[in-house]
């Protein structure tokens, strides 16, 4: 666990998605302005084979395809990860053809929608170059952090995007030194990576996505094992973790804190750590609708309560956690900042 709690990373969930649509170069930019360590870009592939940031290969909740009556007969009905999702898909578009749309909010009634069609889609050689072009900028360096969605779905249309991702690490010189996490809720595509690059890397790491405890990582559904995140999330499982992985990222809400003498703590944070695991949580957003019920504020869902999501944070890194994603950067800083100004003050075993 961090060393002290200042030692707590940032991650911008998406870019600075509570401020800007998520993926967007604009959401990415506003993100290291405002502090964050390390940005997340969620990667799909295009049908020839471009790594795109969406959050889903589905499009239709987060650009503006609807509107373009030349792609009205590409909306189709797919089985993706066992769910049947009907709209618009990544794969089914060329990387030109992608460039065409422009990107809109995801959450038109929690968020403004001021920035809707001002961006348009971009590949994850275009964030590593904004990333590296920013870096000495703000006199830092800043992480990527990667997720590859569905692995099992893309690798089985001949998609796969592991390698591919590799390789667009190493065409950069940025990605050759800075930090790296490379995040999944499967398992054989993590295990994968860690014989690809090896039981050490100078600056990439693994981390294994944890979803609903009665969930199972989808390669697992595929190749009928009956292990549940609930079970990874066991002294057990987070020690096959640690044969492939340096970190969890488990939700908010499995993360059961237990007040103690000093301090919060988590049976979760602890088993992991001493695993040898870094732990994340996911994901910490300012509006009423997400913040958990001791830390909303007056007005509606939509309204933003800056100082509840503050105090929501605080409360976990209290907990020893080693990063939280945020989609809002700016919130999480001062989190960090603050609990760590307490730290300070109150130091454990005083």
């Amino acid at each position: 666990m961090p060393s002290d709690t200042s030692q707590v990373s940032i991650i911008a969930h998406r870019g600075a998605s509570a401020l800007r649509p998520e993926h967007t170069l604009a959401a990415y930019a506003r993100a290291i302005e405002d502090g964050a360590d390390a940005i997340e870009p969620d990667l799909v592939s295009t049908k020839d084979g471009f790594l795109v940031a969406r959050h889903e290969n589905e499009i239709s909740g987060t650009t503006d395809i609807a509107d373009h009556p030349e792609f009205a007969s590409r909306k189709t009905r797919k089985s993706i990860d066992g769910e049947k999702t009907d709209g618009w898909f990544t794969e089914d578009f060329t990387l030109t053809e992608l460039r065409t749309l422009r990107a809109r909010e995801r959450l038109p009634e929690l968020r403004s929608t001021a920035y809707d069609d001002q961006f348009g889609i971009v590949t994850l050689d275009e964030i590593i170059e904004l990333v590296a072009s920013e870096s000495p900028k703000h006199g830092r360096v800043i992480g990527i952090v990667p997720e590859i969605k569905h692995p099992t779905y893309f690798a089985g249309l001949g998609l796969a995007m592991e390698d591919k991702l590799l390789a667009t690490l190493m065409a950069h010189s940025y990605t050759q030194r800075a930090p790296v996490t490379i995040q999944s809720f499967e398992t054989g595509n993590l295990r994968y990576l860690r014989d690809k690059i090896g039981a050490t890397h100078s600056n990439i790491e693994l981390l294994q996505l944890l979803g609903e405890t009665d969930g199972r990582p989808y390669d697992a559904v595929v190749s009928r094992q009956r292990t549940t995140y609930g079970d990874m999330m066991r002294p057990s499982g987070l020690r096959e973790i640690a044969t492939y992985a340096d970190a969890i990222g488990a939700s908010i809400k499995n993360v059961d804190l237990r007040s103690g003498a000093q301090e919060a703590r988590s049976a979760l944070v602890d088993d992991a750590h001493a695993e040898g695991l870094k732990v994340v949580i996911y994901t910490f957003r300012p509006e009423n609708h997400f913040l958990g019920p001791e830390f909303k504020g007056g007005g509606g869902a939509a309204e933003r309560n800056e100082s509840g999501s503050v105090r929501e944070m605080r409360r976990y890194i209290a907990a020893g956690i080693d990063a939280v994603f945020t989609d809002d950067p700016a919130l999480g800083r001062e989190a960090v900042v603050q609990a760590s100004r307490t730290r300070d003050a109150h130091p454990p075993g005083e």
